[in-house]
């Protein structure tokens, strides 16, 4: 038996251990679950160059409780270790780069991008762990089993041992303050968490399940009445994950039916099916598999991110893809499985990775694609999905230039006619009817198609087009696509007249003189708030609206941007006022009511401003009771 001192230059590592990643204390199992895995990996390996002859058919790993004893068992059938190699490998290599760790996290208390880093994996042992014992037997037949115990100190003993079965057995002495991982639940839960999909099997307990070589016969009871066998049980392996998950396998060997059935078994909680999946697979510049998956998203910004899963080799990192995959994208769902991204590493370190940023990239460029093609091969399809899709294709044009460069060619705008037009298609649509006297196009939209239903109409009645813009993000948008495209310009349909938003080389004449517009204007002006209505005086259309409330363009544009971020700091910390025009049209027979009512003046000014501001939904509460009864007054007069 051999004893001996780790080679630490500190006195005793294990309990900062401890007490440095105390925080992330469970990631214990995953750390030696992936140590029995490489183990196993590296076997099969030998076997495949013919190194080892042994039979692998059934290798597995395999996690016991022992809640008596207060011992957990990981136990593999992998590569093993001989004395030497435990000795190497446990006491010299796995803590190379313990001083660099001592000196570099003694006052970061929470990193638990230290363990692994370092090679200090198979040390997270101790932070359940008062002692931990390792029984090894080498894959070579000559050499003698090992028995590693080490409890918590420097010192070790190293003996040898008279396991005869290949492989190596963890054996975790639980501390009482860690007695939650001698639970079948908690264990359960991390090796759902961690090791869903490891390449190994994984055994945890075992469960009966009906024999599938036998098949009930119909027998007579004693009645002479038939009636079915009992189904026969057998008890076996109870395997906890998935070795060859779907993003492992080619996308030629995958149906449809079968990228659903792995979208369930990632989110067994999710009801609706996915719209349409993005497999990834790529070997050069870095390596990287994995399967995106559209799901069905509304338009709310605040939507649940986290729901894309990173893997370093089948092993779960984390649910935190920021930094890897583009910020527009991680409203998708899926798996990104890479082993160019180290186990564990800090955020920081991950942002900055050249590596990783090659890995959005093309992660950015592999979507585009995709939607491109869907776009191609089946546009009337993609339409239907647009509403469900376009708030990550709107957020990614914003926020990714490559991808503003490739979205332009299948971003869609719906119309009020209910037909959906690419930005190209809109330009040339349009551009006869609504390019204005300056040369500029004017793209009108509307945000709300019953708010502002009055408006298109209106539009559309001058043979206008409306497009529906309604994402939280469309000013932003709006403003980007604006900078793009040079004399484009873009206008809510309620933000003026109609005429005043794409004006012509002719102006309507107003059937008022100079004299009674400055008294219609002066009347107007006694009754309504100064400091919320501009009021501006315009002919036009004799059949258009009496009053008009608009919102210039450039004010509401600027204060939406504020709302969902950006724009702001123009108008203080006060943000922006709530300002609006009142147009008022000179042409309109009211006009000539006004101006000869004495008595009922007042009535009816208040009559077309409340209705003005009834088709804005500016109306309510007394306002509004008021209206209601001016109305049957003026009804009954």
């Amino acid at each position: 038996m051999a004893k001996g001192k780790i080679n630490v230059a500190v006195e005793n590592i294990f309990p900062l251990i401890k007490r440095f990643l105390y925080s992330d204390h469970e990631i214990f199992l995953r750390e030696l679950i992936s140590n029995a895995t490489d183990a196993t990996l590296k076997l099969k390996h030998l076997s495949s160059i013919g190194e080892f002859k042994g039979n692998l058919d059934d290798v597995k790993l395999e996690i016991k409780i022992d809640k008596e004893g207060k011992k957990l068992h990981i136990i593999d059938q992998g590569i093993g270790m001989s004395q030497d190699e435990v000795k190497k490998y446990i006491n010299d290599i796995a803590f190379s780069g313990a001083e660099e760790f001592l000196d570099k996290f003694k006052d970061e208390k929470n990193d638990s991008g230290i363990i692994g880093h370092f090679g200090l994996g198979f040390y997270s042992a101790f932070m359940v762990a008062k002692e931990v014992e390792i029984y090894s037997k080498s894959y070579r037949e000559d050499e003698d089993a090992a028995h590693w115990v080490c409890d918590g100190s420097p010192e070790y003993t190293l003996k040898k041992a008279k396991k005869e079965e290949r492989g190596t057995e963890i054996i975790l002495h639980i501390d009482d303050d860690s007695l939650e991982f001698l639970e079948e639940s908690r264990i359960n839960e991390l090796l759902s968490k961690y090791n869903k999909f490891m390449p190994v099997p994984i055994k945890f307990g075992t469960e009966e399940v009906a024999d599938p070589e036998h098949e009930p016969q119909t027998i007579k009871d004693a009645e002479g009445k038939e009636t079915k066998e009992p189904q026969k049980m057998i008890t076996v392996d109870r395997i906890i994950n998935n070795p060859n998950p779907a993003w492992t396998k080619q996308p030629s060997e995958l149906t449809d039916e079968e990228y659903k059935s792995f979208y369930r078994e990632l989110y067994p909680m999710q009801f609706e099916e996915p719209l349409f999946h993005i497999h990834l697979n790529v070997d050069y510049p870095f390596n990287l598999t994995g399967i995106l998956y559209f799901p069905k998203l509304s338009t709310n910004m605040d939507v649940q991110k986290d729901k894309i899963q990173l893997y370093q080799n089948q092993v779960f990192v984390t649910d935190n893809v920021e930094g890897i995959v583009p910020d527009f994208l991680q409203m998708l769902r899926g798996v990104i499985d890479s082993p160019d991204i180290p186990l564990n590493v800090s955020r920081s370190y991950l942002q900055a990775d050249g590596a990783v940023k090659k890995i959005a990239s093309y992660i950015t460029k592999k979507v585009a694609d995709k939607l491109s093609s869907l776009f191609k091969n089946d546009r009337e399809g993609f339409e239907k999905k647009w509403n469900d899709i376009k708030i990550v294709i709107e957020y990614g044009m914003l926020s990714e230039p490559k991808f503003f460069e490739k979205a332009q060619k299948f971003a869609l705008f719906p119309t009020t006619k209910e037909a959906y037009v690419t930005f190209e298609e809109l330009q040339e649509k349009t551009k006869a009817a609504q390019t204005d006297k300056d040369g500029n196009l004017v793209v009108l939209y509307a945000n709300d198609t019953e708010a502002q239903h009055s408006f298109i109409e209106e539009a559309e009645a001058k043979g206008y087009e409306v497009i529906i813009l309604d994402s939280p993000i469309i000013s932003h948008l709006i403003q980007k696509l604006e900078s793009e495209n040079e004399k484009v310009k873009f206008a809510r349909v309620d933000a003026d007249s109609i005429d005043k938003l794409i004006q012509k080389e002719e102006d309507q004449i107003s059937k008022l003189s100079e004299e009674d517009q400055q008294k219609i204007k002066g009347y107007i002006e006694e009754i309504v708030p100064k400091e919320k209505y501009s009021v501006q005086l315009e002919a036009m259309d004799s059949k258009s609206n009496p009053f008009i409330i608009t919102q210039p363009e450039f004010m509401r544009r600027m204060k939406e941007m504020q709302q969902t971020g950006g724009g702001g700091g123009m108008m203080g910390m006060g943000g922006f006022p709530e300002m609006y025009n009142l147009v008022v049209n000179t042409n309109s027979d009211l006009m000539q009511k006004i101006l000869k009512a004495k008595g009922k003046r007042t009535e009816y000014i208040n009559q077309a401003l409340d209705l003005a501001r009834l088709s804005q939904n500016l109306l309510q509460g007394k306002e509004m009771t008021d209206f209601i009864k001016r109305s049957y007054e003026l009804m009954n007069n």
